[in-house]
């Protein structure tokens, strides 16, 4: 999705863009009407725009989100016009007369293709259709050309009236530049925003002019020659910066480039992050149905109540602390409902994957990226609303194992972490019920995980100094006589400290369980639905907890 002003035209092009495929043309071109019709200096109501573009009056109440600025809602139309016209194929012989993309109607004016994208901020509305050659790009409809030459006569006449620069004018822009650039100390982007206002010409039109006089004559150059191209890390960087909200002018000065060259540099980098993300599903014959889309993704009708038809609620038992009573206000699931979340879970996941196979990384496509980041997202809200719906089995599931060294509250966070990667594997075409599988799941790994009174390890994994320091801290046997069983008694007493996830991560790195070989912070990661880093910085917390422990006397530890 594209970046919109108002969250509830956001919201409302991603309904539309998982709307029927027959009607997003009539949604295309009813904002195009939305776009003709707005004033920038008035505000609308956002029931009025709901009508405009789908037609259907919603109930008072029901669609509601004040008022929006027509400034931000031309920029919006225009978005959501894109983001629907992605998100299926969409011709340019499905329009009948002349459709432009922007060289052939730069030409047709006789102006640059920079005038073309200057129309466009300006309120001419665009398509990205997919044209006669097989690619999709930015499309103007010959009535919205002449909707816009109509309503912007002088702005259309300057431009197609604007004359090639001079001799002359371009000389008198490189002496300006010289004599800024010796007397000043600043940059060429500032230099070519005073000539343009002195000149009358655009700021790119003075800054390419000096840029090519740079390149003309090496010896004389009035600024110095580009910086050399970005290397991994410094790439790294920037999407880093990007993420953390830093603007893209203050990166483009930061690191001497234009802005259209940073906003490269993030979308490869997110195209880098998609291609080595994993992105698993359960395949189904169904996903490659012509009509896989109408079928599986189609909105289910809703009860009375707003939930799902076969969803059960339940009442809250008396006495449950506020966050197991919580669990009750998400229904349950019926069969049909739950088969319905998992199927379109795993569809929406093999769409990203089957549209990541497409990317070109040395072409990046923002729509593109958009759109699997937007598939990934959507599977994310199902898997979390499969997840809610469940909760309530975990709980019943880890009141049976309390007794150990585990609180009830620990047992229930180490369940969950069971039933996310339960979600990830259930075959739904099966015919099985999840909670069946999920209780399988979730009572195999306490059986692996709770201990036991004395649990004793057949096999203790040297080498690890930490490990061995904590061991020797306990003073519970003496380092000159070494005896193993011992050893492992003390390092258990210390580990059951810990909580249940802490406790996995130093056994399993560690290799402390002589059933399992050790494990590398990665695959503990993947097995627990987080980062490599957040495993790394859990097991720094479990051992600076660990040494806490080793500073206290070691008979006091153990009563």
């Amino acid at each position: 999705m594209r970046k919109y002003t108002n969250t509830c035209v956001e919201e409302l092009a991603g309904e539309l863009c998982a709307g029927l495929k027959r009607l997003r043309r009539g949604y295309v071109d009813a904002a195009e009407l939305l776009i003709r019709m707005i004033e920038t200096g008035r505000d609308y109501p956002f029931e009025f725009i709901f009508f405009r573009l789908t037609g259907y009056r919603p109930p008072p109440g029901q669609v509601s989100a004040g008022m929006l600025q027509g400034h931000g809602l031309l920029g919006d139309l225009q978005s959501l016009m894109f983001d629907v016209c992605d998100s299926f194929e969409l011709r340019t012989s499905d329009y009948q007369g002349a459709v432009f993309d922007t060289p052939s109607l730069a030409r047709r004016f006789n102006i640059s293709t920079k005038t073309v994208q200057r129309w466009r901020r300006r309120g001419m509305p665009s398509r990205r259709l997919i044209f006669p050659d097989g690619k999709r790009r930015v499309a103007f409809l010959e009535s919205s050309v002449q909707w816009f030459t109509d309503n912007h006569l002088r702005d259309v006449s300057r431009s197609v009236k604007f004359t090639q620069m001079s001799t002359s004018e371009r000389a008198d822009i490189i002496r300006r530049a010289k004599r800024m650039a010796a007397f000043t100390n600043c940059r060429l982007s500032d230099v070519s925003r005073r000539i343009a206002r002195k000149t009358g010409r655009a700021a790119e039109t003075v800054r390419y002019t000096i840029r090519n006089y740079d390149l003309q004559h090496p010896n004389e150059t009035i600024f110095a020659a580009m910086p050399n191209p970005l290397g991994d890390r410094e790439k790294a960087s920037i999407y880093r910066s990007f993420l953390r909200g830093i603007p893209v002018p203050m990166l483009a000065e930061k690191y001497y480039r234009k802005r259209g060259s940073i906003y490269r540099i993030v979308n490869e980098m997110r195209a880098k992050q998609l291609l080595n993300r994993p992105i698993s599903f359960v395949p189904s014959e169904e996903f490659e149905l012509p009509d896989a889309d109408e079928l599986i993704l189609r909105i289910k009708p809703r009860g009375k109540d707003g939930a799902a038809s076969e969803a059960r609620m339940a009442r809250a038992p008396a006495g449950l602390p506020p966050y197991l009573q919580a669990l009750y206000d998400v229904p349950l699931l019926g069969a049909e409902s739950e088969r319905d979340f998992f199927r379109r879970y795993n569809y929406l996941k093999y769409k990203a994957d089957k549209l990541r196979s497409q990317i070109d990384i040395d072409r990046v496509r923002t729509p593109q990226l958009k759109e699997i980041e937007t598939f990934l997202v959507r599977a994310n809200v199902v898997k979390d609303r499969i997840i809610r719906s469940n909760l309530r089995l975990v709980v019943s599931i880890a009141k049976k194992h309390v007794g150990g060294a585990q609180t009830l509250f620990e047992l229930i966070s180490d369940g969950n972490v069971s039933l996310m990667r339960a979600v990830e594997k259930f075959d739904y075409s099966r015919g099985f019920r999840f909670s069946t599988y999920a209780s399988w799941a979730i009572m195999r790994n306490y059986a692996r995980s709770v201990p036991k009174e004395r649990y004793q390890l057949d096999h203790f994994a040297t080498g690890h100094d930490e490990v061995l320091d904590i061991a020797a801290s306990l003073r519970t046997y003496d380092p000159n006589e070494l005896n193993m069983s011992e050893l492992r008694e003390s390092i258990e007493v210390v580990l059951a400290q810990l909580s249940s996830v802490e406790r996995m991560i130093v056994t399993d790195h560690f290799g402390l369980d002589a059933q399992t070989p050790p494990k590398t912070l990665e695959v503990l990661g993947r097995e627990l639905g987080i980062s490599k880093e957040r495993v790394r910085q859990i097991e720094i917390q479990a051992i600076r907890k660990l040494r806490n422990i080793m500073s206290l006397d070691g008979n006091e530890m153990l009563v």
